[in-house]
């Protein structure tokens, strides 16, 4: 919806009490009218408040220099204006002057001049402290009051009610405004007289009528143009270069003014058959070229500097003729004859009456602008019927080649692939292709991405997979790899990819002595001795597994022996077990399976409690308890990953109790060797 005047006008207002600038002005409507509202309403707005501030400024320090060098806006001139005319109301105030102003100091000024003088004569304070001394009051005659200011009951005093000008009646006042302002019904407000729409100016013709504050100006519609310039009283008047110096004639002319312009002329005259130019040089006239013929008919003018002569015209012969020796007639031009050659070495040249004619050789054709034998371009004229390939053009001729990949072939013409294979250009192995060839490597080998010809070794062990190629360690080497094992106690396996333990226990390259026992553990091998206690003696059943070496003792009491028959422990075994390093532990592992040589019992008559009673350290194992086929079973878990090389004991106990008394005891001591290579 279009906004109204007074709502464009008000904003403008509100944004320069805001932010008391009008460069950043929000437009609010895109109509053109408001925008121009908005915009001198911000900046009336403005020039009120700079006004203001200069006014106070001027009471408040009596000064306005020291604010003026801090700007140079249009709001700070404004401040210095209404500061410049307040101070001189006061001081006219001051020296007892009449407070109406000199109409020439402007309209704006006489304002702000009177109410400062008023203001000054109203409100002296001529208090010295806050809290002066009480004084008798004492009663002033009228008589003294009008002698001690004269102008106390003047109407006009401080510029009275009126805007512009006051005069005092005695009993009353009466107002006046400047020439070009008009009394407002009000007998008080004085507004401008817009004599443009009252037609009381006096513009000619070609002139438009601009209205100004208390006056008014002419505004030539039109430019007079170069060489003219506008006076005072709109019109136009030329410009004399000349006499202004504003001429730019060289020194050796003379400056004549022209309506509009000027004209140099010089002040050296030519001689006859000359004409002088623009800067004063003698430039030769050709007679020759003028309308009037110089020269009489059957004879040629020939221009001479300053003049010209006559010649008589010989005859004219055409091309491929000449004059004879007395220049009275036409003879035929012999052009075969001349050692020019004209149509080319190695042409045949035939002469002709005003002509001549050329018999060219194979490869060449007679090209008619230029008149001579040309070369015939083959490759041009017969696109794609003479080569199978490429053609190259020749002086007369021309020949075939072919691209890279190919050979010529014996008609000159063809083209035949070429086996590059046969100049070994691979490093391993080549394959000829049709017009190429292609490089390829042997196994174990990858060609090269730089030059495609060379072979590169693959190194297997580097590759994502190379960690799983090899159970222990992998060797590159030129064109495959090989997997080795730890130096000690592992030999490869047949698939050379894997490493087997080495049994040295029973490969018998152990050195254990007679009283020891060689248990075999991951990568190497322990000579421990183990003997029976006392009442105990060894079994004859030494159970061998693959990961396990078992050495059991059975009670054996003597006779009478009380104290050993009631020792409830039956069997003592020494167990040995190799463990790998587990490095990614994730699950408890079962390492060693407790069967109980009973059958099971029901729960209130028998109970197997299987326990370990040492060499737990930091809790890696545990035991617990399972059923299988119709066997108790004490089954030994790690719990906790074991970093290796370790070795410890564990003492696991299996308990027979009944009534809850141990009836029957078996001992195992587990020799736990944890090996640093598992394969």
């Amino acid at each position: 919806a279009d906004l109204s005047v007074e709502e464009c006008c008000d904003k403008g207002v509100e944004w320069a009490i805001t932010n008391r600038i009008c460069a950043s002005l929000p437009l609010i409507s895109e109509s053109r009218e408001c925008s121009m509202t908005q915009v001198q309403c911000c900046r009336s707005q403005l020039e009120k408040q700079s006004c203001s501030d200069g006014v106070e400024f001027a009471n408040a320090r009596e000064e306005c220099d020291s604010h003026i060098a801090k700007n140079s806006t249009c709001e700070a001139e404004y401040f210095k204006t209404c500061c410049y005319c307040c101070l001189l109301g006061k001081a006219a105030q001051v020296q007892g002057q009449s407070c109406e102003p000199n109409p020439k100091m402007g309209y704006q000024c006489g304002i702000v001049f009177r109410t400062c003088c008023g203001k000054g004569q109203e409100g002296i304070d001529l208090s010295i402290s806050d809290y002066p001394p009480k004084k008798e009051p004492v009663e002033i005659s009228k008589e003294e009051l009008d002698q001690e200011d004269p102008y106390l009951h003047d109407g006009c005093r401080g510029g009275g009610p009126c805007s512009q000008q006051c005069r005092d009646t005695g009993s009353s006042y009466v107002c006046s405004c400047f020439v070009g302002y008009q009394l407002q019904p009000d007998g008080i407000t004085c507004e401008d007289i817009n004599e443009c729409i009252t037609g009381t100016h006096n513009c000619g013709i070609g002139q438009t009528c601009v209205n100004t504050l208390g006056s008014f100006r002419c505004q030539r519609d039109t430019s007079c143009g170069t060489g003219y310039e506008l006076t005072d009283d709109s019109r136009c008047k030329d410009i004399d270069e000349c006499e202004t110096g504003t001429h730019n004639c060289p020194p050796d002319f003379i400056c004549q003014n022209t309506p509009g312009s000027f004209r140099c002329r010089p002040k050296l005259q030519c001689m006859s058959g000359f004409i002088q130019d623009a800067l004063g040089n003698c430039i030769d006239i050709n007679e020759c070229l003028s309308t009037n013929m110089p020269c009489p008919a059957g004879q040629i003018c020939i221009n001479t500097d300053g003049s010209f002569t006559c010649q008589r015209i010989s005859p004219s012969c055409g091309r491929g003729y000449h004059l004879n020796e007395d220049g009275t007639r036409c003879v035929d031009v012999d052009e075969c004859s001349s050692s020019s050659q004209p149509c080319g070495e190695g042409h045949i040249c035939i002469n002709a009456p005003g002509n001549y004619r050329c018999e060219c050789k194979a490869g060449y054709s007679f090209d008619v602008i230029s008149r001579t034998c040309i070369d015939i371009n083959e490759c041009r004229r017969y696109p794609g019927r003479l080569c199978a390939h490429k053609c190259e053009n020749t002086p007369g001729s021309y020949y075939c080649t072919c691209t890279m990949g190919f050979k010529l072939s014996a008609d000159g013409r063809s083209c035949e692939d070429l086996n590059e294979c046969e100049s070994n250009p691979c490093s391993q192995e080549c394959a000829n292709v049709y017009g190429s060839y292609q490089c390829y490597c042997r196994r174990g080998f990858q060609l090269s991405d730089i030059d495609g010809i060379s072979c590169e070794d693959i190194d297997e062990c580097a590759l994502p997979t190379g960690g799983h190629i090899c159970s222990f360690r992998c060797v590159n080497i030129p064109g495959s790899f090989q997997c080795t094992c730890p130096s000690t106690g592992y030999r490869l396996a047949p698939n050379a990819r894997n490493c087997q333990d080495i049994d040295e226990c029973v490969a018998e390259s152990h050195n254990c002595s007679f009283n020891e026992t060689c248990f075999n553990i991951q990568g190497g091998f322990r000579c421990l001795s183990l003997e029976c206690p006392e009442n105990y003696r060894k079994s004859g059943d030494t159970v061998r597994l693959e990961k396990t070496d078992t050495i059991r003792c059975i009670k054996s009491c003597r006779h009478n022996d009380v104290s050993c028959l009631l020792d409830p422990v039956h069997t003592i075994s020494h167990t040995v077990i190799s463990l790998p390093t587990f490095r990614e532990f994730t699950r408890p592992e079962e390492i060693i399976f407790l069967r109980a040589i009973t059958p099971t019992y029901p729960a209130n008559q028998a109970d197997i409690i299987f326990d370990i009673t040492e060499g737990n350290l930091r809790d890696s194992f545990d035991i617990i308890k399972r059923y299988m086929d119709g066997m108790t079973v004490g089954v030994v878990r790690q719990v906790r990953p074991i970093i290796g090389p370790f070795h410890a004991i564990l003492k696991l106990e299996m308990n027979y109790v009944m009534g809850g008394v141990v009836s029957h005891r078996n001992i195992v001591n587990v020799h736990i060797f944890v090996s640093e290579y598992w394969f």
